[in-house]
């Protein structure tokens, strides 16, 4: 298994957090965001007394080599300090992808050990204003300079758009067509013809630095090109997405839960109507449990697939695109009821909740929307299940009957009901050629990702307790229990609606579903809802 030992790993934490709890106050944070300012002597302080950046490092070039199960732990912890912050961290490992997948050996050795020894920051030039996400889409041309014959190098023209510490990096990896194809290359920040725009005036992450980038006839030496091959850039791009999207997904976690562990004690010392917010149901059952529920389900998923990451499997990017689209949409949730749990004190700067609501909202946005996330789980599985022929679900759903019969409390059986209904919505589909519509395609992707995040954590609950966070495995399957009821009705329910909605034929549908069983499976919902909301009142007291 890749990545660092526990005492390693708990070792560069608990520097992390007694910096952040030193240097890093509300008070200053809230002023960097007031001031929409980069904190440069922060990051240079994360790099050179902390030595965050070498985790993303391979031990080869003078790094850590931490694993993506330490990246998700360290992210996590990042974006509960500051999400700007963090993302100014995401950018550097971001921008070495390129050359970490697919540098030449002679490239990651000079260009990772300069960033692991200098502390240099990196950026990742690939998005552009008409482009977006679509990488296929790129305008920015890269032209041979040929001499005797032979290409010495590139002149690179076009632009950039939002990118990450676009503004302050010293070295960029930008993504540009040459004759082969897209192609990564290597800038320095100071290459003739290589201008930055001003800072964007953001909505969230102010603490971060977001700019334009300009490349007007920018000349690279042929050994910038990352790989020395022409048309590697967007195999080299998707091939880091199971880590770059499980590290945006750590963000939305972090991000939900420091806004949970605002909310979470301040409901216990606000009074109304004689008794503390903590201990009435219309607002707890709202407000707190389903977020910590879902972020937790999240979690699950999350170190799932680091596991599998740092075991070596490859081609996790549907695993990545789940993990990030409930862990940022859940995170994004959270920090919105946080406000509301708040009253008006939350709609005020004073309180944080304001602030982290505005931060996380990126994390559903970058290394692709929720809607690119909602497509490519949706694409993936589907033909997964045209593949198995409808078996993929069904298969697993018998798995989690059997562990219902051994481990009956952590919602295995309910999540079963989920996954079978999923199989069904989508035979459905297939049969009456609902994906035609690309909304059912959409909602499928939802489906999955509410479906999959049930079973893992159901799975994993008991067998592979978390260390991330105070809760022990009874109030974590109380959690369990209530994630897997609310995907199999929202499987159930919502893909009746949208397959109906599109046309589908069966007037059985219903039936096949199981919503009598899944209505059943309700059962006891409120108790565990009341007991996980008791257990958080007790993981975070008051002060």
């Amino acid at each position: 298994m890749a990545g660092l030992d526990t005492q390693t790993l708990n070792m560069v934490l608990s520097t992390l957090q007694k910096y952040a709890e030193r240097e890093l106050t509300n008070a200053y944070l809230l002023e960097l965001d007031y001031k929409d300012e980069f904190p440069h002597a922060v990051l240079e302080a994360l790099y050179g007394d902390v030595g965050l950046h070498l985790l993303f490092i391979p031990e080869e070039f003078d790094g850590m080599g931490g694993g993506a199960y330490d990246i998700y732990r360290v992210s996590e912890v990042m974006a509960s300090i500051d999400l700007g912050i963090a993302t100014g961290v995401l950018a550097t490992f971001l921008g070495s992808d390129p050359i970490t997948v697919g540098g030449t050996p002679e490239q990651k050795t000079y260009w990772m050990g300069r960033i692991a020894n200098e502390g240099l920051l990196v950026a990742y030039g690939a998005t552009e204003p008409q482009a977006g996400s679509d990488l296929g889409s790129l305008k920015t041309k890269a032209e041979p300079v040929i001499e005797d014959g032979k290409v010495t190098g590139y002149r690179i023209t076009g632009r950039k758009q939002w990118i990450s510490n676009g503004g302050v990096a010293k070295v960029y990896t930008i993504l540009a067509n040459a004759p082969g194809g897209a192609t990564w290359f290597v800038v320095e920040h100071d290459a003739e013809g290589f201008t930055k725009g001003k800072p964007e005036d953001k909505h969230g992450i102010r603490a971060s630095n977001t700019a334009a980038l300009f490349l007007d006839n920018v000349y690279v030496p042929a050994d910038r090109l990352v790989g020395g091959v022409e048309g590697q850039g967007l195999i080299q791009a998707q091939a880091v997405f199971g880590y770059t999207r499980l590290m945006v997904a750590a963000f939305g976690l972090g991000g939900g839960w420091a806004a949970l562990k605002r909310t979470i004690p301040y409901s216990q010392v606000r009074i109304q109507g004689g008794a503390p917010l903590s201990q009435k149901q219309g607002y707890t059952h709202k407000l707190i449990v389903p977020n910590a529920v879902r972020l937790e389900a999240a979690r699950a998923y999350i170190e799932w697939t680091a596991e599998r990451l740092d075991g070596g499997e490859p081609d996790l990017q549907t695993e990545g695109a789940v993990a990030k689209y409930l862990a940022t949409e859940a995170g994004n949730k959270a920090a919105e009821d946080a406000i509301q749990a708040h009253g008006g004190y939350g709609y005020t700067k004073e309180y944080m909740v304001e602030k982290i609501k505005r931060d996380v909202k990126i994390t559903t946005i970058y290394e692709g929307t929720s809607e690119i996330m909602e497509w490519t789980i949706a694409r993936d599985r589907w033909q997964l299940h045209l593949k198995t022929r409808g078996a993929y679900y069904n298969d697993w759903a018998a798995r989690l009957d059997k562990i219902q019969r051994t481990e009956p409390n952590n919602g295995a059986g309910t999540a079963a009901l989920a996954l079978r209904a999923l199989a069904v919505v989508l035979e459905r589909c297939r049969v009456d050629r609902l994906t035609r519509n690309q909304h059912i395609l959409f909602r499928l992707g939802e489906l999955i990702a509410y479906a999959e995040t049930a079973a893992i954590f159901a799975e994993r609950v008991q067998s592979h307790p978390t260390t991330a966070i105070p809760l022990d495995v009874t109030t974590r399957q109380a959690m369990s229990r209530i994630h897997a009821r609310d995907a199999a009705l929202k499987v159930a329910d919502d893909g009746l609606r949208w397959t109906i909605g599109a046309g589908q034929t069966d007037p059985n549908l219903a039936g096949s579903l199981n919503l009598p069983g899944i209505y059943q499976a309700q059962a006891g919902l409120i108790e565990d809802m009341d007991f996980v909301s008791k257990k958080l009142n007790e993981a975070f007291p008051a002060a």
